[in-house]
């Protein structure tokens, strides 16, 4: 039986491929390589294709007898997603729909959703956990809280699921040979790469004058290897029988703007250029996760630290200044 990954060329997709072909487990990717990489995937198994194509899902399904499905396939980009709702919502909800249809047609029953904790918004407080209210401030948000409600809704047709609201995912694979690519992404970790090697002249700090120790943002760090153990743990849940469920997935800790900046410089040995700009619409001071309950019903823990997740970024980039291969 096969885990079938949608976008599974993508960032975290590819990371969380790897790490269950390395536990033995039979995996097949869906990416349309829109804005994945199939350099990402070694020999691992792809069918380039769309999750709205319910013929192409079903045949996957029944080629590779499909028993469960990690669902990554998405348009992620905030900015983007204000200036394209209709591309947003066709691709991330309506496509999601779709692919459950197919799903459900073919009696797979099981899925693992890449969810955001974006749906919260500005929170109210820090940390965050699961009863913090649902406010999405982007239409990219918006349309992750629109699929767990679906999802949710879903339970009824016989689907559960394990919702996994992201933090700031970050780092690269201890390998040096998979990473996030910095043409692709908007992702502090990576624009710091970017200042370092050379492609950008300086970082651009959004405020330092906000409640916060130093007065820069906060934000939870999560490092990508960590984030594809929780994927094979939410797995092993639903596969045990575990009820729909949506956690947080962060490491509890808050790293500020200027810790990260240190830490990278530490790391290293490199001065990284910079300059303090006003303010961006919309950044709340501190966001970090409450993983209460992914510790207790999942038993997941993130185990890299944010040296690690500077370091293995650090030696990606330097491999593979231009990211994938094209």
């Amino acid at each position: 039986m096969t885990i079938l990954i949608t976008g599974g060329a993508g960032y975290i997709g590819s990371h969380t491929a790897r790490l269950l072909t390395e536990l033995g487990r039979d995996v097949v990717v869906l990416d349309t390589l829109e804005r994945g990489y199939r350099d990402a995937l070694n020999d691992i198994d792809l069918v380039v294709g769309d999750i709205a194509d319910q013929r192409t899902v079903g045949k996957v399904c029944r080629k590779y007898r499909v028993e469960s499905v990690i669902h990554f396939a998405a348009y992620k980009a905030v900015g983007e997603s204000m200036t394209e709702p209709l591309r947003y919502y066709q691709n991330n909800v309506a496509a999601s729909i779709s692919l459950v249809e197919s799903l459900l047609e073919n009696e797979v029953t099981r899925i693992v959703f890449s969810s955001s904790a974006a749906v919260y918004g500005t929170p109210d407080t820090a940390p965050v956990n699961e009863d913090a209210p649902v406010r999405p401030e982007s239409v990219y948000a918006q349309t992750k809280a629109d699929v767990e409600r679906f999802l949710g809704a879903s339970d009824a047709a016989g689907l559960t699921s394990v919702c996994l609201r992201y933090f700031n995912a970050a780092g690269a694979h201890e390998s040096g040979d998979m990473g996030e690519d910095w043409s692709a992404t908007e992702n502090l970790v990576p624009v710091v790469m970017k200042v370092l090697f050379g492609a950008q002249t300086s970082l651009e700090v959004f405020g330092d004058d906000y409640p916060t120790a130093d007065g820069s943002c906060v934000r939870d760090y999560v490092h990508v290897s960590d984030l594809a153990d929780a994927h094979v743990k939410a797995l092993d849940y639903l596969a045990s029988g575990g009820k729909s469920l949506i956690c947080n997935v962060g490491t509890g800790q808050g790293t500020s703007v200027k810790q990260l900046m240190a830490m990278t410089e530490s790391v290293t040995g490199r001065a990284l250029p910079h300059h303090i700009t006003g303010r961006r619409a919309g950044d709340p001071a501190a966001v970090f996760a409450d993983p209460t309950l992914m510790r207790a019903v999942l038993g997941w823990r993130a185990t890299r630290d944010l040296r690690e997740i500077i370091s293995s970024a650090y030696r990606w980039h330097e491999r593979h200044p231009d990211g994938y291969d094209r």
